[in-house]
């Protein structure tokens, strides 16, 4: 393969990489998509749901042939504390018409979709490739060095993943800290599609998407997710690395956990599991992106931390597709351009700052430091839980009316005005 040279390398069939590598061949361009894994999507792992805008406005009506699960028309967060748990419900009907609003999904068809979509427009797909190293002419990127082959090309785009090897082995991101990533395991619960639509309260093909946060993770940094697909239940925990190895707790112990809770367990009741993931998170933000592009070569998707956890949304693949939207977007400018340098290149993050990620994430810049505020995982589920408990329980004891059982109640809480007007305030104006 030394012989052959193309306009546009980009490692990692993810996202990010595949709709980088649909548009620009699409446009006709000589363009290589190499993939670590066996297939597309073999080597993924995510929650379960993807927010549908970004694809949309690159193939408007995607949902009519991509392998999606299910519309989501239901949110939920429910918070937990021992035997107690309190949820917070939003239906949306809506949400269940053209243009559907999210998706619950699987990574292995996705993902095989959509580089299946840049192979038909004309990209080359080449699977069980690991990148060793970049290659380097005159201090420029001019292709990467797979074991024994050498492959050239004008650019390339590193969208490999959180631990992107291609970006720090080309001096663009340093290897990050445990507290800037989280560790994610998902399980796979089949089940029949109607028991899933009795279970939730769900009509028709629409889903649910279901955040949990205080025992879930032993009150440690982090939170549970369940996404029902057509057939299945994807069912997981997200827990920040840091805190994980801490509390010297085994994922595997807290999954088992999560599984038996009450609130869990008549969900997945009779199911199977039939699959077991786990991966790397980017959690950081801003706080992690590395130099997004150099003289022949540029960073996308997971690879530069474009993730954004709220604590009540996560969002991760539209970020993922419009950043390969803009590295496709500044290939084509510097084509038209003849210029391959860290100058030509720069339009990126022109591009990016126009569409919604780099706005997006400079809005909620600080929102990784509000979520590392311990009480949200053990005080204030443990109050909101009580709190709900006490409002429902009849005992025959002395009446009290509502704000006298609620001062009563943050009286013995524990819980310090200072803390909860602090808190407050963060949370208001920082997510």
């Amino acid at each position: 393969m030394s012989d052959d040279r193309f306009t546009a390398i980009i490692v990692g069939a993810g996202p990010a990489g595949s709709t980088a590598a649909y548009l620009l061949a699409k446009e006709g361009y000589e363009v290589l998509l190499i993939e670590k894994g066996s297939a597309p999507g073999a080597k993924n792992m995510f929650g379960g749901r993807m927010y549908a805008h970004a694809l949309n406005r690159i193939i408007p009506g995607f949902w009519e042939e991509a392998p999606v699960e299910r519309p989501v028309v239901r949110e939920i967060i429910t918070f937990m504390d021992g035997g107690r748990s309190t949820s917070v419900t939003c239906r949306d009907q809506g949400w269940a018409e053209p243009p559907y609003h999210s998706f619950t999904l699987l990574r292995a068809e996705f993902d095989a979709w959509l580089a299946a979509k840049a192979e038909d427009a004309g990209a080359m797909l080449a699977c069980n490739i690991c990148v060793d190293d970049p290659l380097y002419e005159n201090g420029k990127v001019v292709g990467i060095r797979a074991g024994e082959d050498e492959m050239f090309a004008d650019v390339v785009i590193a969208a490999d993943g959180v631990n992107s090897i291609l970006a720090q082995k080309a001096g663009l991101a340093a290897m990050f800290s445990a507290g800037q990533v989280a560790t994610g395991a998902k399980q796979i619960i089949e089940l029949p599609a109607e028991e899933i639509g009795h279970r939730f309260g769900l009509e028709g093909e629409g889903g649910a998407a279901q955040l949990f946060v205080g025992d879930c993770t032993r009150r440690i940094h982090g939170g549970g997710f369940l996404y029902t697909n057509k057939r299945s239940i994807s069912l997981g925990l997200v827990l920040n690395t840091a805190s994980l190895g801490k509390g010297q707790i085994r994922v595997v112990d807290l999954i088992e956990d999560f599984k038996a809770n009450p609130e869990i367990a008549p969900l997945i009741d009779g199911g199977t599991v039939a699959e077991y993931s786990a991966h790397l998170i980017p959690e950081a933000g801003l706080g992690m992106t590395p130099q997004l592009f150099s003289d022949g070569m540029l960073v996308a998707g997971d690879a530069a931390g474009f993730v954004l956890n709220l604590g009540y949304i996560v969002r991760g693949m539209d970020f993922a597709i419009a950043s390969g939207e803009a590295a496709a977007g500044a290939v084509k400018a510097a084509r038209q351009s003849g210029d391959f340098s860290k100058a030509g290149l720069a339009v990126y993050r022109k591009l990016l700052s126009e569409s919604f990620v780099l706005r997006d994430l400079e809005a909620y810049r600080r929102a990784p430091e509000f979520t590392a505020n311990p009480r949200l995982y053990g005080a204030y589920p443990e109050f909101v839980t009580s709190l709900a408990s006490r409002l429902f329980t009849v005992d025959g004891s002395q009446p009290v009316h509502v704000l006298g059982k609620v001062w009563d109640h943050f009286r013995k809480s524990g819980l310090g005005l200072t803390d909860i007007a602090g808190d407050g305030w963060k949370g208001v104006k920082w997510l």
